[in-house]
């Protein structure tokens, strides 16, 4: 048998104008295919196969020993060929401007951290001195987030609440009154932050060492968003108490944020007018000129530090109006001015943070390596996701060592070093080198800085991700899925606190895919009248369906979760069930059989002939399969057109389709339970009457069917094709030989005007396409031929 093709498209693109063209091939089943085109491999000796591999994984040699030292510290291959002459002076001015910025950042990220306001200083300083040995990233500035120092400060505010430090001070009038020891406090706080980024940075460690890097595709982009967007207005909530600097107490876990907003409602009227109105300033000034910057980068060639500016001048005004003394305003007091010495981590703590240290030392990890990558599409190079944890890992381990609070980075900070010119780590250096010159330099001058001035840069900082909340009618137009993980990730975090939030929106994610895979499309498809193209009926308008068949397409893997799907979309695009026309056409039988030994229905060689038939017609009830195997075989005896008009056939739905095509092209894997459904599937067709076969299923899905034995029963390789169009032809050509032999089969009872325009003879057919191909060869003209 031969497949002749002949499609004539019209294109709008003028670059392609009228094209045609011509195939003839055989038509092909999955059998025949293979027997004369698939090579046979040898099966491989497994066992040697381990001792290779094994032997060439713990094989050394120089070359291989420099490669892999080279891919666990980076800056070994990429600093001997560091440009001095032609890029350090990009990396010089990137790196002071990326400082400047840093420091401040610093010390309001410090605010989220719940620690004092010096630790973000060490957190912008220390993390970056490992990442610039271990990194891959070039462009990345390394250092607090506002995101993840939040979700710190709920950890240090769990482990070391204020209620924990209450003392009692007795007055002059010997009345007690409760203090809190605010040194203690902090003390513990910083303890506890330090010790959160030591066991951070062993669990990045540990994953990177495990090749865990492709953890990061399970934290989609919508999810991300979403979380960070909640974590952004709970950053607010939490910085509108210090610029009000109205008095609340700490809460942590779920609903913590209202409970918070519930303190600052009811003590709104103990409002602190000078904070209040230093931070409104601030927020303003600082919105307007980043909006400048972003707007005229092309023109400045660096960007305004408004941060340093801001406080500068806010720190000047506090310091010669007095606001302290005067207005009681918050202000931020101590900024050392040196190093303080390493620390031990507190070993016992370990299991009571070990939960929340995983889901901050991810989320850290998904943020820079997502911004890395960004920047590694950008300038053409590659960063690797394992040892960016391993990078991560040490520089959190390192940084816990001297009260640093966890480390990843900062869009803002990223963005100003890339904008600047930065090119390599060399950047990074130099801005930690900044940050410490600054603190040395600038920290006393901070001192009598307002903390609402901090707080109002940090929620500064937060503009792009509130920014983030357009994504949702852009996301419910494109995919509605997305659209929910991104709300539901939200609103979780929000009202349930950062981890439970991030995991919960993972969780809600990850079902998100079930439900997709458990119920995917399912589609009837028709054809392109002239060509072998099939598509979806309902969506095309100029496919036509073939008469007698029905073409299905399932657009998902099939396995136990959704087979019931996949049964249900057979019954509804067939508009039968073969299992109830099955159990119908067996109690019809049996009343025949009955009526004609009473001789109200004659048996003739044309079918069944109504006599003196009087009784009702069947009622419509549906039973049970018939298990008596003696009332299965007197359906043998004799044959019945079930789409004649015999009253006694009146409850028996009438099949006008004599074969079923799955179009299994968009099928990607099956299992057990699904071949096992698949074969009752076609067996209970086949029991009425209705072929089924399987079109365009990948080699993969063919050799699963095999193993499964699919093919062991009643059913033959024959019924694969490689694709719906040579179903289709080889259907047709059966009801061809069965009419022209007039055998009593199926085709008996399909109508001859239900064989598609498609079918042609073949030898004319031929002829006349190797005519056609001939003229278009000679004169190039489009000549249309029918499709067989």
């Amino acid at each position: 048998m031969i497949i002749f093709f002949h499609r004539s498209t019209q294109m709008d693109m003028s670059a392609y104008g009228n094209s045609q063209y011509l195939l003839a091939r055989p038509i092909y089943t999955q059998p025949t295919f293979e027997k004369q085109n698939m090579e046979k491999t040898p099966k491989k000796n497994t066992r040697k196969a381990f001792k290779k591999r094994i032997r060439k994984t713990f094989s050394c040699t120089s070359t291989k020993a420099v490669n892999m030292v080279k891919t666990y510290i980076p800056v070994l291959d990429w600093l001997p060929k560091y440009s001095w002459k032609s890029l350090f002076v990009h990396d010089l001015v990137s790196g002071v401007s990326t400082g400047l910025v840093g420091t401040l950042q610093g010390l309001a990220f410090a605010l989220l951290a719940e620690v004092p306001v010096g630790f973000g200083i060490y957190s912008s300083f220390f993390p970056i001195l490992t990442y610039f040995f271990l990194g891959t990233s070039k462009h990345i500035s390394v250092g607090p987030f506002p995101v993840i120092s939040l979700m710190v400060g709920s950890v240090v505010l769990n482990m070391a609440p204020d209620e924990n430090f209450i003392v009692y001070n007795t007055t002059n009038l010997n009345e007690t009154e409760m203090i809190i020891d605010t040194e203690a406090r902090d003390a513990a706080r910083v303890l506890v932050s330090g010790t959160l980024s030591f066991l951070i940075g062993i669990i990045q460690l540990a994953l990177g060492a495990l090749q865990f890097g492709f953890i990061i595709r399970y934290l989609a982009e919508p999810l991300v968003r979403g979380f960070t967007t909640g974590a952004a207005f709970q950053a607010f909530i939490s910085q509108v108490k210090l610029i009000l600097n109205v008095p609340t107490n700490t809460y942590s876990g779920m609903l913590s944020t209202f409970y918070t907003m519930n303190d600052i409602f009811s003590n709104i009227s103990k409002t602190n007018v000078a904070d209040l109105l230093a931070g409104l300033l601030t927020i303003l000034v600082c919105v307007a000129v980043k909006e400048m910057n972003e707007r005229y980068k092309h023109v400045l060639r660096i960007p305004i530090p408004i941060e340093i500016i801001v406080s500068l001048i806010a720190a000047w005004i506090s310091y010669g109006a007095d606001l302290e003394n005067k207005y009681n305003a918050g202000t931020v007091k101590n900024i050392p001015s040196g190093f303080i010495p390493p620390m031990t981590p507190d070993w016992s703590i370990f299991p009571q943070i070990i939960g929340s240290a995983i889901s901050i030392g991810i989320v850290a990890y998904a943020v820079a390596v997502s911004l890395g990558k960004v920047f590694a599409t950008k300038y053409n190079y590659v960063i690797d996701g394992n040892q960016e944890f391993v990078a991560f890992g040490v520089s959190n381990i390192f940084s816990g060592f001297f009260s640093c609070f966890c480390a990843t980075t900062a869009l803002s900070r990223t963005a100003i070093q890339e904008s600047t010119g930065g090119k390599t780590q060399i950047a990074g250096l130099i801005s930690a080198a900044t940050v410490i010159v600054t603190m040395f330099v600038l920290g006393q001058f901070l001192q009598p800085l307002q903390k609402s001035v901090l707080a109002a840069i940090v929620i500064s900082n937060l503009k792009g991700m509130f920014w983030q909340a357009q994504d949702i009618p852009r996301l419910w137009k494109q995919n509605k899925w997305d659209a929910a993980i991104w709300i539901f990730a939200c609103f979780s975090t929000i009202i349930l606190d950062l981890d439970l939030g991030l995991l919960c929106g993972l969780l809600f994610g990850l079902f998100t895919v079930i439900l997709r895979i458990q119920f995917p499309s399912c589609h009837s498809l028709g054809n392109v009248p002239g060509t072998e193209i099939y598509r979806d009926l309902k969506k095309y308008k100029n496919v036509v369906e073939q008469e007698g068949m029905k073409i299905i397409r399932f657009s998902s893997g099939i396995f136990y979760g959704n087979v019931d799907s996949f049964k249900n979309s057979i019954k509804s695009i067939v508009e039968f069930d073969a299992v109830q026309v099955f159990n119908k056409r067996t109690k019809a039988q049996l009343k025949i059989s009955d009526l004609i030994k009473k001789a109200q229905l004659k048996v003739t060689k044309n079918g069944i002939i109504t006599n003196t038939f009087t009784e009702g017609s069947e009622s419509d009830e549906d039973s049970q399969q018939n298990e008596n195997p003696e009332k299965e075989k007197k359906e043998k005896e004799f044959q019945v057109d079930w789409n004649s008009d015999l009253p006694v056939l009146n409850s028996v739905p009438k099949i006008f389709i004599h074969s079923i095509i799955f179009d299994f092209g968009h099928v990607n894997f099956l299992d057990i339970v699904a071949v096992t459904s698949l074969k009752l599937i076609i067996k209970d067709f086949k029991r009425i009457d209705v072929d089924v076969y399987i079109a365009g299923c990948d080699d993969e899905i063919f050799e699963k069917l095999e193993v499964c034995g699919f093919f062991e029963d009643t059913n033959k390789p024959d019924i694969c094709f490689l694709s719906v169009h040579e179903a289709v032809i080889s259907i047709l050509n059966q009801i061809e030989c069965s009419s022209d032999q007039n055998l009593p089969s199926k085709a008996a009872v399909v109508k001859k005007e239900h064989v598609s325009s498609l079918e042609l003879d073949f030898q004319d057919e031929e002829n006349r396409v190797c005519s056609s191909f001939s003229s278009i060869r000679a004169s190039g003209s489009s000549a249309r031929s029918p499709l067989r």
